[in-house]
């Protein structure tokens, strides 16, 4: 007989299933991030020279990278909240002389990101970091880029957060904020099942279900979510926002039926008390995995959504002019 392992709990579930379900997402997102990741190599990594910051709006002198040109620029990534890994190596790859710190709360979602970076031949370059944010921020250490792929929301006091971020930046470096894109769209809005229009429906409660999450964070702050002026409020130079479309029209795979499948299936735990009787009724059909009206079996079931990133810079007073 072979020794049994230890028993699976229910936790160890929870967590095998989140990292598939972040796995399944990475795949989808992917064309979006690697969009993103361009952008950020064009911001960090200009062909040859140092990079000036606007001037507009400061006092003084106007301020600029601290990045004198002729060597690498980028040797330190940070990806907060970086789940599996996707995103890690990704960055590793598109900055192949950085190491890169894969920071998260979760030890099984880090030894994924090991297993994930030796499977692409990336585990030289990539290191992981367990913490606790926000009361970890100060163990992170300093960095040319910091990578914040929807973690900020996760904490009560987000400007508090994005200048905790703001300061682990080396003179030059660039923090990237993910937040708040569009929604994922995946059915038409009539789909032979209850009333049409359940997606906004399903919106409305989920936007409720954040407030409510939101406000039982610690230290929960409100602020306008002008998140360009909130990382100015950090001390940082805006240096634009972007947004990248994924569009996967049907038919999809089946990795996305999946997805789909488990989205729905936490979007009913999470908003299905907020929800008519009808609505939950028609969720329940969705979820149903051997329905043909389920999520899985559907032809018609597509998905889009959008990645919205918003960058800023640290800066460097010029040095004074000689005499």
């Amino acid at each position: 007989m072979h020794p049994r392992g230890p028993e699976k709990t229910p936790e160890d579930h929870d967590k095998a299933m989140l990292s598939t379900q972040l796995e399944r997402e990475a795949e989808l997102h992917s064309p979006a991030l690697e969009q993103a990741a361009d952008w950020l190599h064009t911001l960090l990594e200009p062909a040859g020279a140092t990079t000036s910051a606007p001037s507009s709006g400061s006092a003084g002198s106007a301020p600029v990278a601290d990045s004198p040109p002729g060597r690498e620029l980028v040797n330190r990534i940070l990806d907060i909240g970086s789940g599996p890994g996707a995103t890690s190596c990704l960055l590793a790859r598109r900055f192949p002389g950085a190491e890169v710190v894969a920071v998260d709360q979760d030890a099984k979602l880090l030894e994924d990101t090991r297993a994930r970076a030796a499977g692409q031949g990336l585990h030289s370059r990539i290191s992981t970091q367990q913490v606790r944010l926000p009361r970890d921020f100060p163990a992170l250490g300093r960095a040319e880029l910091i990578w914040a792929g929807n973690t900020v929301h996760h904490l009560g006091d987000q400007q508090g957060a994005l200048s905790a971020l703001a300061a682990c930046l080396r003179p030059g470096g660039v923090l990237a904020v993910a937040e708040r894109g569009l929604t994922p769209r995946f059915l038409p809005r009539d789909i032979g099942l209850g009333r049409p229009g359940l997606q906004a429906r399903l919106d409305t409660a989920a936007e409720d279900a954040f407030q409510a999450m939101r406000a039982a964070l610690p230290d929960a702050t409100r602020a306008i979510e002008d998140w360009p002026a909130m990382l100015a409020g950090a001390g940082l130079v805006p240096t634009g926002t972007r947004t990248f479309l994924i569009d996967h029209p049907a038919p999809l795979s089946m990795a996305a039926h999946e997805y789909l499948h488990t989205w729905l299936v936490h979007r009913r735990a999470q908003v299905g008390g907020l929800l008519d009787e009808e609505d939950r009724a028609t969720l329940d059909r969705l979820v149903d995995g051997d329905a043909c009206t389920g999520i899985i079996w559907r032809p018609d079931a597509f998905y889009r959504t959008a990645i919205t990133v918003h960058t800023a810079r640290a800066c460097a007073p010029r040095p004074p002019a000689r005499r």
